[in-house]
């Protein structure tokens, strides 16, 4: 009997290990809702990742620098400094080659290629709204899970000040700006979206395009390999 379950369970990984991502093989009009939500979480185009929060400026640095207070705003507000133990940094002595934890913050994050037709096919089908950003000529990349802020203002507007801390990357190639970066409060949390101009033309032959940008006090990171942002065979970005 135990054998037969071993097999099974076996047989099972197999099965599921042969299955192909829903945009290699299955046209959108087939796409369930399950298919939907991994496109939106965990595909080519959408990663969760794991973001840096730099460390706050003392109230010395801060008037060195002509400023009074700690800066407010989005990537600011909401963005707390999780303490760690002191014996948790020192760790146990007593066990050898135990790693050490992290004594940086960090926060989880939802970068996505949102203007690429598998993203908004699959915000279709999970009837979940995209951004509603003021133009659509463009590459967009949002950033979801970004705390709340308190901040107040029109979408572009309190974008402006993140164009500068971002950009698009590719090896041997300039680094490509955003010309517009906007963002969108949400029920709990704030969603950045930033544009890039199709001018870059990405391609195949780019192979990795990293996304990097500061917002307030996180550092946002992801590379996206090319070759694979292809939904049955045809490149969508």
């Amino acid at each position: 009997m135990k054998r037969l379950l071993f097999v099974g369970a076996i047989s099972c990984a197999i099965l599921l290990m042969a299955a192909e991502p829903a945009w290699k093989d299955k046209p959108i009009s087939d796409w369930t809702e399950a298919d939907a939500q991994q496109i939106l979480a965990n595909s080519p185009w959408a990663k969760v990742i794991v973001a840096g929060v730099a460390r706050r400026q003392t109230e010395d640095e801060r008037r060195e620098g002509g400023n009074m207070g700690q800066p407010k705003g989005v990537g600011y507000d909401g963005v707390e400094d999780k303490k760690v133990p002191l014996r948790d940094q020192i760790g146990n002595p007593f066990v050898v080659g135990k790693p050490l934890p992290s004594t940086h913050p960090t926060i989880s994050l939802l970068v996505r290629w949102e203007s690429a037709l598998p993203i908004r096919a699959a915000e279709l089908k999970a009837h979940e709204p995209e951004p509603p950003t003021l133009s659509d000529d463009g590459y967009s990349i949002a950033v979801y899970g970004v705390p709340a802020s308190f901040a107040k203002g029109d979408p572009t507007s309190l974008g402006k000040p993140l164009r500068e801390s971002a950009a698009l990357r590719r090896e041997g190639k300039k680094d490509v700006p955003p010309f517009r970066v906007e963002v969108f409060q949400l029920e709990k949390s704030v969603v950045v979206v930033y544009m890039f101009p199709l001018s870059a033309e990405i391609g195949k032959k780019d192979e990795i395009v990293e996304f990097s940008a500061l917002i307030g006090r996180l550092q946002v990171s992801q590379h996206f390999l090319v070759g694979e942002m292809q939904l049955q065979g045809k490149l969508e970005l």
